[in-house]
């Protein structure tokens, strides 16, 4: 909980408070109203008295409108988390991150030079968009020219998707794929391969072995 509901939620409590008590006090006559009303005149009569009233009011009503107003912004800045929420007089429209995720992960894993894609999605306030991509690319890549065709191509496929603005495309190059590292390492997964397939084979010579023994004796 934030200061300021903190602050809202004392503040009315005390006034409750006071009013409860006092209501009761004049209900079982354990108080006359007619003093109630000379001691409320009494501190309106004094300059700082009425001062302090007036100052306590004006935050009381400040702190109520905060309060008020405070769960509906709280549920529109979940939406805004969780995506981007478009509204006009038909109704609403809520794209979530996930869908504009998908449509760059679509878009980076269409060139073929772009390898192991991550992807993340900040939005703002405003709608804006903020994509941060992550990845490999091949060893005969022109790294400039990709990130310049991958920047493009997304800002281009989510605005005629979605009508949405993408303010920055942040492009993190994690490493290039080496080809023969991975050839040695299809060449490794082969040689794994034919020797599991040697013992399979050996196995089966074996068996066949010995029902040919077994044959034999009988």
């Amino acid at each position: 909980m934030k200061i300021l509901e903190r602050i809202a939620l004392i503040l009315f409590s005390i006034i409750m408070i006071v009013f409860a008590v006092t209501s009761c006090l004049v209900l079982f006559n354990v108080v006359d109203l007619k003093t109630i009303y000379k001691l409320i005149e009494e501190l309106l009569k004094d300059d700082v008295a009425r001062k302090v009233i007036f100052g306590a009011s004006i935050v009381a009503i400040l702190l109520a409108i905060k309060s008020l107003f405070f769960p509906a912004r709280m549920k529109k800045k979940q939406e805004i988390k969780s995506g981007v929420l478009l509204e006009n007089k038909d109704g609403r429209l809520l794209i979530s991150k996930d869908t504009i995720e998908n449509l760059v992960n679509s878009v980076v894993k269409s060139f073929d030079d772009a390898v192991d894609v991550q992807t993340k999605i900040n939005l703002d306030v405003n709608n804006k968009i903020t994509v941060f991509i992550s990845l490999l690319v091949k060893e005969e890549s022109i790294i400039k020219e990709l990130s310049s065709s991958i920047q493009n191509k997304i800002k281009d496929t989510i605005k005629r998707s979605t009508d949405l603005d993408v303010d920055q495309v942040n492009i993190n190059i994690k490493d290039i794929e080496n080809n023969k590292n991975s050839a040695k390492n299809n060449q490794t997964k082969i040689k794994v391969n034919n020797v599991q397939v040697n013992k399979d084979q050996t196995k089966e010579d074996k068996t066949e072995e010995n029902k040919t023994e077994e044959n034999s004796v009988k």
